[in-house]
């Protein structure tokens, strides 16, 4: 019993500190987990070298190169993966649950993604999307992957 109401308090107390307000241009939106061989983050007209712990904002661009990869752990505890030749945009992102405001919005235009939801994909999943080049993906589960390839001549 003792331990419930512990592991109840730790959570009131992660749920508060997890829940800041609304996100405004220059806040860190989330963080890179990790990166290996070429993987930049673009903020700007500037690539900067990806590395664990680097602080993200809204209108950065993730990329890699053939042999990059990139992790990376936003303010509602969603998680993307990006693989080799990719290059996604986090066009938007809002988490306000005390406000009930929340938006994702991501662009990959080419390569690899694998998304697991944090708290907007189950709080609001009809405020996550993710867009490519021909289609856009609303977020009604848990996780999904995409592979955006070169055009097709069907």
């Amino acid at each position: 019993m003792k331990n419930a109401v512990t592991a109840a308090l730790l959570l009131g107390v992660l749920c508060l500190v997890a829940a800041p307000g609304p996100t405004v241009a220059g806040e860190t939106i989330g963080v890179v987990r990790t990166a290996s061989g070429d993987a930049t983050i673009t903020r700007g007209e500037n690539p900067i070298p990806a590395a664990p712990g680097m602080k993200l904002l809204v209108g950065d661009t993730l990329g890699t190169g053939p042999d990059g990869s990139l992790g990376v752990i936003l303010r509602d505890d969603s998680s993307l993966s990006i693989g080799p030749e990719s290059r996604l945009v986090l066009q938007s992102f809002l988490f306000s649950p005390y406000e009930g405001k929340f938006d994702l919005v991501a662009r990959i235009t080419q390569g690899t993604m694998a998304y697991l939801s944090g708290l907007i994909g189950k709080l609001a999943p009809q405020e996550a999307r993710f867009e490519t080049p021909t289609a856009t993906i609303g977020i009604r589960g848990t996780r999904f992957a995409v592979m955006v390839g070169e055009p097709s001549d069907r």
